[in-house]
């Protein structure tokens, strides 16, 4: 797994709000964002979001760990 990789699809799922607009931001499938932030989440051991069928939100955890994230990635 690469994690920064993975860290990268979280931070952009949770800007566009949903995996749909993250794929579009980073050019990749929906399904590989899908499987890029379910791979980080099982590494972690945490839900980093809640999903629906109609929204993406972001749990605690997600909303702490977003935080340092967006810091690596600067």
């Amino acid at each position: 797994m690469d994690q920064l990789h993975c860290i990268r699809n979280f931070v952009a799922v949770v800007d566009a709000g949903g995996f749909a607009g993250a794929s579009r931001k980073l050019n990749l499938s929906p399904a590989s964002v899908t499987r890029a932030v379910a791979e980080l989440e099982s590494h972690l051991g945490v839900s980093l979001l809640t999903r629906t069928t109609r929204v993406v939100r972001v749990t605690d955890a997600g909303a702490r760990y977003v935080e340092d994230c967006r810091r690596i990635l600067a």
